[in-house]
C-alpha cells in the first residue's frame, strides 16, 4: 500500500524523535484519564490551528466540536461548514463540496488533517470530492483570512483543520468510544460510524469505521438547464447518489510530557457526477501518519512536535458502460516540524518550524487536461508573540521554495498537447503582524496586516485540454509569476462568558497578481477557451457574530445573529469576481429545559447580482430550519438524540458559489427531515 522509501523516511523520523523524547518518557508517570477526544485535551481549548503558542489567535476563527459538530454534520466537509461566518461551499452537487472562505477557494484554502497536509486532487476540479467524511471527525477548526505564515501560500484565503484522535494525543485509561446513526435528509442518507479507543500504562490504541449511503438528492420542483436548453421539470438532482466507507487504526505512547504514535486510514467513495448523467467516480485514499510531541524540554526549545503523512490517492471516472474514462492519481509526502523556543525576554515567546511536501500527480484518459507533474516545496517559518499587560503583539515570516515540473507529452502520445518537459521554480515569501488590545475584561480590539505570496499550482501552469466539469477548454500559462496579495483586518470582540458574546471584523485583500481563469473569447472543439492569467483584484467584507442569553433559570433561551458580506472585483475591468456568496443574514433561537433543546433558525440569502459577464444573477431565498434534541444517560454512557427539519418552506434556492455548469442542474436541498443518535461511553 505504501512505498518503501516513505516507510523508511517514517521510520527514520520515529527513531530520531524517540531519541529526543526517551529520557523524559522513562522518568514520567502516565496520565490517568478516561478515553477522550481531542476536544477534551488542554491544548484543544483554543484554536491551535491559528496559534501554536497556545493562546487564541487574533485571526477570525471558529471551532466546531462536541454536540455542536454532531448537530451540524453533513455529507461533505464544505456542506458541514457552509453558513459559518465568511464560509460557503463550492456546491458541485451533494458529493463534491470544498469550503469557500471569504470568496476564495481551490488552492487558496488550505485543507489539513490534524495539522498535516491533505494530499488529494480536490483542488484540481470542482467534481473532485474531498476524501474526508465528517462522521469520523472530533473537531474542525476554521481560520478566516490569510494563514500563509504557518501553512503556506495555499492558505491565502484561510485554513480548515479536520481533527480526529486516530493517534491518541493523551494517555488513556480504560475503554471508551462513541457510535452514531443518521437517517433521512434530502438525500435519504443512511449513515453509521463507530470508534473504540482505550489504553493503560501509557500505551493507547484507536479503531474507527464508518459507512454512508445516499440516494439522488430531493429538491423543490425546478427546471434543469443544460447547455442553455431547458429540460423537464423534476424534483431530483440526477446522478447524485453516493456510497462511501472507511476506517482507521492507530496507536500511541503518551505521558504528561507528550506522545508518539502512528496510524493507518483508508477512505473509499463512489458517487455520481451531476453534469454527466452516465458517469460515476470511484475515489480512494490510503494514508499512513506518524506524529509526536514532547513538552517541558530543557535547552533552547521547550516543546517540539513532528508530523509526517504519506498518502496515495486515486480518482477514476467511470463511463456508463463500466469503462474507465480517466484516472487521476497523486502520491504525496508531507513533513512538518514545530519547535517552541524558550522566552527570549519577559513576555516574548515564539515558535519556529519547517514544512516539506512533495506530490506526484498523473492523469490518464479522455479527460486528462493536465500532464503528469511533480511538485516539491520546502519552507521555514517563525512566529513571535509579545505580551505586555493588556497588549499582545505577534509577528512572523515564512520563506518557501517551490518547484513544479511537467513531464510533458508521452513519447507515444496520439494527440500531443502539453509539449516538452518543463520546470518552474518559485520563492514565495509571506509576513504578517497582528495586535490584540484588551480594553477591559470583556472588550478587546484586534488588528492585523500582512503580505502573502503563492506559487502557481500545476494546473494553472500546464493545463491544456477540455474540462468537462467547467464546460470549458482550460489552458495554463507557464510564464505565470507568483500570486501576490496584501491584507488588512480590524475587529472588536465582546465576551461575558459563553452565553453573551459579540464579534465584528472588517477585512480587505488587495491582489497585485490574482491568478484568474478568464474567458479568452475563442472557442476550441466547440467549447469556450478559458486561460489562467494574472489580474489585479480586490476583495473586502464584513462579518458579525452575536449571542445573547435572553432568558435564564429552569427555562433558558439564547438568541444568535450573524451577517456576512463579501465583495470581489477585478480592478482592471471593474467586473465582479466569480462565485462570490451573497450577503447572508442568520438568526437563531435555542430553548432549553429539562435536558431538551429546541432550535429555530432562519437564513436569508440575498440576491447575488454582482457577477461577471459569463454568469447570471442568483435569486434571493429565505430558509427556515427546526431542530429538537435531548440527552439521556445510563450507566457510563450518554446518548444525544436529535431530529432536524431543514428548509421548512421547501424554497427553491441556488448556491451562488457554485459554477453555473452545475448550479442550473443542482439547486440547494428541499424540505427534509434527518433523525439520529450519538452514543458515547
Amino acid at each position: 500500500m505504501f512505498a518503501p522509501h516513505s516507510l523508511a523516511l517514517a521510520a527514520a523520523i520515529a527513531c530520531a524523535f524517540s531519541a529526543i523524547s526517551a529520557p523524559a518518557a522513562l522518568a514520567a508517570e502516565p496520565t490517568q484519564a478516561k478515553p477522550s477526544t481531542p476536544a477534551a485535551s488542554p491544548a484543544a481549548q483554543v484554536v491551535v490551528t491559528g496559534n501554536p503558542l497556545g493562546s487564541d489567535p487574533v485571526q477570525a476563527s471558529t471551532a466546531l466540536t462536541g454536540d455542536a459538530l454532531t448537530l451540524r454534520r453533513a455529507g461533505t466537509l464544505g456542506e458541514t461548514l457552509d453558513g459559518l461566518p465568511g464560509v460557503a461551499s463550492t456546491g458541485f452537487g451533494p458529493n463534491a463540496n470544498r469550503p469557500v472562505i471569504r470568496g476564495l477557494d481551490g488552492d487558496r484554502v488550505r485543507l489539513m488533517d490534524n495539522g498535516g497536509a491533505s494530499i488529494d486532487a480536490s483542488n484540481l476540479s470542482f467534481d473532485h470530492a474531498v476524501p474526508v467524511d465528517p462522521l469520523v471527525l472530533e473537531r474542525i477548526e476554521v481560520l478566516r483570512g490569510p494563514a500563509a505564515l504557518l501553512y503556506g501560500g495555499n492558505a491565502t484565503g484561510g485554513a480548515v483543520n479536520s481533527m480526529d484522535n486516530r493517534i491518541p494525543v493523551s494517555a488513556l485509561d480504560g475503554l471508551g468510544g462513541r457510535a452514531e446513526l443518521r437517517l433521512g435528509g434530502a438525500s435519504a442518507e443512511r449513515a453509521t460510524s463507530a470508534l473504540v479507543e482505550g489504553g493503560g500504562n501509557g500505551l493507547n490504541w484507536h479503531v474507527d469505521g464508518f459507512r454512508r449511503q445516499t440516494s439522488d438528492q430531493r429538491v423543490p420542483l425546478f427546471t434543469p438547464v443544460e447547455d442553455g436548453v431547458a429540460g423537464d421539470p423534476t424534483r431530483r438532482v440526477r446522478n447524485s447518489a453516493s456510497d462511501s466507507h472507511g476506517g482507521a487504526v492507530g496507536a500511541s505512547w503518551a505521558d504528561a510530557q507528550g506522545y508518539v504514535g502512528a496510524s493507518v486510514d483508508s477512505f473509499r467513495q463512489d458517487y455520481g457526477v451531476t453534469v454527466e448523467p452516465d458517469v460515476g467516480i470511484q475515489m480512494k485514499r490510503d494514508r499512513f501518519s506518524l506524529a509526536g510531541e514532547r513538552r517541558q524540554l530543557s535547552g533552547p526549545f521547550t516543546q517540539v512536535s513532528v508530523r509526517y503523512d504519506h498518502s496515495k490517492y486515486q480518482h477514476q471516472e467511470v463511463e456508463g458502460t463500466g469503462e474507465v474514462g480517466t484516472t487521476f492519481r497523486s502520491t504525496g509526502d508531507a513533513l512538518r516540524v514545530e519547535a517552541r523556543h524558550v522566552p527570549l525576554a519577559p513576555g516574548l515567546q515564539g515558535v519556529v518550524g519547517l514544512q516539506a511536501e512533495s506530490m506526484d500527480f498523473s492523469a490518464l484518459g479522455e479527460e486528462a487536461f493536465v500532464p503528469a507533474t511533480r511538485t516539491r516545496s520546502l519552507a521555514v517559518f517563525g512566529l513571535e508573540e509579545w505580551r505586555q499587560g493588556d497588549l499582545t503583539l505577534s509577528f512572523g515570516l515564512r520563506a518557501e521554495r517551490v518547484t513544479v515540473r511537467s513531464d510533458g507529452d508521452a513519447a507515444d502520445a496520439a494527440e500531443p498537447r502539453f509539449g516538452a518537459a518543463d520546470s518552474r521554480r518559485f520563492t514565495p515569501m509571506s509576513g504578517s503582524a497582528s495586535a490584540r488590545w484588551a480594553l477591559s475584561p470583556r472588550w478587546a480590539l484586534t488588528a492585523a496586516v500582512g503580505s502573502t505570496q503563492r506559487a502557481p499550482a500545476y494546473y494553472e501552469l500546464f493545463a491544456n485540454g477540455q474540462h468537462v466539469a467547467t464546460a470549458a477548454y482550460e489552458r495554463g500559462d507557464t510564464t505565470l509569476g507568483l500570486e501576490r496579495s496584501t491584507h488588512a483586518e480590524v475587529g472588536a470582540q465582546f465576551a461575558a462568558g459563553p452565553d453573551d458574546s459579540f464579534r465584528v471584523n472588517f477585512w480587505h485583500m488587495q491582489f497585485a497578481n490574482y491568478l484568474a481563469l478568464s474567458a479568452s473569447g475563442a472557442e476550441i472543439d466547440g467549447s469556450p477557451e478559458y486561460v489562467f492569467k494574472g489580474v489585479p483584484a480586490r476583495l473586502h467584507g464584513l462579518e458579525v457574530e452575536a449571542r445573547h442569553r435572553l432568558l435564564s433559570g429552569a427555562w433558558q433561551l439564547d438568541g444568535t445573529a450573524g451577517i456576512d458580506l463579501t465583495r470581489g472585483t477585478e480592478r482592471d475591468t471593474g467586473e465582479a469576481l466569480p462565485r462570490i456568496a451573497p450577503m447572508r443574514v442568520q438568526l437563531g433561537l435555542a430553548l432549553r429545559h429539562s435536558g431538551w433543546q429546541f432550535d429555530l433558525g432562519f437564513k436569508h440569502l440575498a440576491r447575488q447580482g454582482r457577477v461577471p459577464s459569463t454568469d447570471v444573477a442568483t435569486a434571493s431565498a429565505n430558509l427556515f430550519n427546526l431542530g429538537v434534541s435531548t440527552q439521556t444517560r445510563w450507566a457510563q454512557a450518554d446518548a444525544l438524540w436529535f431530529l432536524k427539519l431543514d428548509n421548512l418552506g421547501n424554497e427553491l434556492a441556488y448556491n451562488a458559489s457554485a459554477i453555473r455548469t452545475v448550479r442550473d442542474l443542482s439547486p440547494m436541498p428541499g424540505r427534509a427531515a434527518t433523525a439520529g443518535v450519538r452514543v458515547r461511553f
